[in-house]
């Protein structure tokens, strides 16, 4: 079992710089309130950091 991450975009990225704009569009989250999961990695912890004011963040267990 893999640990993955359970991303929600909470806030608009309207106005923000941007580099937080491609940092969402990398994740995958174009509209607000739309939800990825993806695989937890360094990578992605840190894209989730950089857009922390914009987006919650859960972890849950993968199944594979």
């Amino acid at each position: 079992m893999s640990k993955e991450l359970k991303i929600t975009l909470k806030k608009s990225p309207i106005g923000r710089p941007s580099r937080q704009r491609d940092i969402l569009r990398g994740m995958g989250l174009l509209k607000v309130n739309k939800m990825v999961v993806l695989k937890d990695c360094p990578e992605i912890r840190g894209m989730v950091n950089k857009v922390s004011h914009l987006v919650t963040c859960e972890e849950v267990e993968g199944a594979e």
